[in-house]
């Protein structure tokens, strides 16, 4: 295989650097409006100036009451084990931590008025308002300082990625916030419903954007993929809400659930109008969101210290078009099988069904020398061990597919009295892990009526 690879200064995680020009004005106003209100306030709070230049005031608005009446939940991302992430190959390898006291800034008491004349410095397009909802998110993200100081280490490699496909579609800058609280910027994440990846897509939505997901690729976990297809996503949510707030909300939600809360309240088209008739995690998300570009902007000020890049490592692309093993590499080449891993998340079982299509292999430098030098040797190593010819068309058929990994014919139980999961799986002849991750199922418990999928 001819290759002649174009050798770019890269992170290791982040698929390409673009340059980063001005952004846009598509969906953007054409002014941005200078003041704004606090909501959420305590009923018969004074207005409080914080200064001529700003013009906040805390006001009354005739919805903040069912604010601080309606709960909300965090993002799931907000509660992630710290440790996990420390842990990970991109922590170890790519970024080191500072030592680092904060300068006694981690002890300054914030009122609210100093939160929101922050907030509103904040150039935006999509509003960085202020109310109880965003001062919990904000607490939260200050008492969770180390997973803030990973945040802020590992986006130097995914934000010029972020960035760079939010300018070329005129998008607000902000947007690249959301994976801080989709996944807590890793690009592996999987959450409790099946979401995964830095964007936390759900199975059906990456479908429609285009994403692979089966047994062997997951296109969710590729960092460059899952950015053009959440971007593309909420541009066009925002085409369908003319606002940026609903859009965010959708993206948690779905557009069906925001129009829903639109019906109830009576045709209002403002995130805080809608608020209690929203579910509850998507009251938290937009909050989330703005708390999230509070942290991001002024965590300095918190005496909050990133976790530092180590030197950025350099790698490359090669297309592979035949089918090949990461462990092939590792025993030719002495790549580190982990490395690999984390290079390309998207392949799920370490295989690259080549055979089927051409497929992009992340190597760092180095290593795309030696797999050029020893490439037809990688190929052919141990082939009948890691493609038996038994398996090889089985493996093709299912890497074609996009199912999320379910194979088989698609039918429908419904569930009788007196059965049980144990039941059910053994009537079909699958496991009761099986049917809970094909319906999603946190537990065994099942309801008389319920319909489960089974896939045959």
């Amino acid at each position: 295989m001819k290759h002649a690879p174009k050798i770019l200064l890269i992170s290791a995680l982040a698929t390409t650097l673009f340059s980063c020009s001005a952004i846009k004005k598509t969906f953007f106003p054409e002014k941005v409006e200078q003041t704004d209100v606090i909501e959420g306030a305590a009923e018969g709070e004074e207005w409080k100036e914080v200064g001529p230049a700003t013009e906040i005031a805390f006001e009354i608005e005739p919805d903040s009451a069912s604010i601080n009446t309606y709960g909300f939940d965090m993002p799931e991302s907000m509660a992630t084990n710290t440790d996990s992430l420390l842990n990970s190959w991109q922590a170890r390898n790519l970024l080191r931590k500072l030592d680092c006291d904060g300068n006694g800034r981690d002890k300054i008491v914030m009122t609210d008025t100093m939160f929101a004349k922050r907030l509103i410095s904040i150039p935006s397009i999509v509003r960085m308002r202020y109310n109880k909802p965003v001062r919990s998110c904000i607490d939260r993200y200050l008492k969770n300082r180390s997973q803030v100081s990973y945040m802020l280490g590992i986006s130097e490699f995914y934000m010029p990625m972020f960035e760079a496909e939010i300018d070329r579609l005129g998008l607000p800058h902000e947007l690249k916030y959301l994976p801080v609280i989709e996944s807590a910027m890793n690009p592996t994440a999987k959450s409790r419903v099946g979401a995964k990846g830095l964007w936390q897509f759900m199975f059906g939505t990456s479908k429609l954007y285009g994403l692979k997901s089966n047994n062997y690729i997951e296109d969710r976990y590729d960092p460059l993929k899952s950015t053009k297809a959440a971007l593309a996503y909420l541009k066009e949510l925002y085409t369908m809400f003319n606002s940026w707030e609903l859009a965010i909300a959708a993206y948690n939600c779905g557009p069906g659930n925001v129009r829903k809360a639109i019906t109830r309240s009576g045709g209002k088209t403002d995130f805080w109008k809608i608020y209690r008739w929203l579910p509850k995690e998507t009251r938290g998300y937009l909050p989330a969101f703005i708390a999230a570009n509070y942290i991001m902007t002024y965590y300095e000020d918190h005496g909050i210290c990133p976790m530092e890049p180590n030197i950025p490592i350099a790698t490359d692309t090669i297309q592979i078009n035949r089918n090949l093993h990461f462990k092939q590499i590792v025993e030719v080449c002495g790549a580190s099988l982990e490395e690999l891993r984390a290079l390309n998340p998207q392949y799920i079982k370490d295989i690259i069904p080549g055979e089927n299509e051409a497929y992009t292999l992340r190597l760092t430098n180095d290593m795309v020398t030696k797999f050029i030098e020893n490439e037809d040797k990688i190929y052919s190593h141990k082939a009948d061990v890691y493609f038996p010819d038994r398996d090889i068309a089985k493996m093709l058929k299912e890497a074609k597919a996009n199912n999320e990994g379910y194979s088989g014919k698609l039918v429908y139980h419904k569930i009788k009295k007196g059965e049980t999961l144990n039941k059910i799986a053994r009537k079909y002849k699958v496991t009761v892990k099986q049917i809970m991750k094909w319906n999603k199922m946190r537990n065994t418990k099942i309801r008389v009526g319920k319909t489960l999928k089974i896939y045959r």
